[in-house]
């Protein structure tokens, strides 16, 4: 009787950490500032795994990391302009971002800098659609962190489904 309470009371706590992550993103989905980032495809295929682009953004080749700094994780500072697309500004500092600034959070993994959305999966047959994708749309919350909702072409038109806007500046 007591390891069947252990194992509901650990799969309960399982089930509650899937919906407080779950509800996280929701929120971030609904709330998190627009923000599109230049990026550089290159489309790959996965058997197991189906079509998808590896996602290459500028901001990340920009933010190389210098040799005279500790390699960790951080924030980069971006600024967004006035059609919504984030240029790097520089990195954390301690400080708050300055007024049109905002943080995205990054890792560095291989020595280089990740901001999480590395990876687009899209259904098959479907990849010509994409080949012309030039932005990646993402929602970036206060703290930085951030996720990816769709990509866009030269023009910040959505491609695929469609976005979660229809502009840098929709709720």
């Amino acid at each position: 009787m007591k390891r069947t309470h252990v194992i509901f009371g650990g799969l309960t706590l399982v089930v509650v950490a899937l919906v407080v992550l779950v509800t996280g993103k929701e929120q971030l989905l609904a709330r998190g500032t627009p923000l599109f980032l230049e990026l550089a495809p290159v489309d790959p295929r996965s058997l197991m795994q189906g079509d998808y682009m590896v996602l290459d953004y500028a901001v990340s080749r920009e933010a190389r990391l210098s040799e005279d700094r500790p390699v960790e994780d951080g924030r980069l500072v971006l600024r967004r302009d006035e059609r919504g697309v984030g240029h790097l500004v520089g990195r954390e500092e301690s400080q708050p971002p300055g007024p049109g600034e905002m943080w995205l959070r990054f890792k560095v993994r291989r020595g280089r800098v990740r901001l999480g959305a590395e990876s687009f999966f899209f259904q098959e047959g479907h990849a010509e659609r994409y080949a012309q994708a030039k932005y990646g749309e993402l929602r970036v919350a206060e703290d930085g962190s951030s996720v990816l909702v769709g990509l866009r072409d030269a023009d910040l038109n959505p491609l695929g489904g469609g976005p979660l806007s229809t502009g840098p500046d929709a709720p």
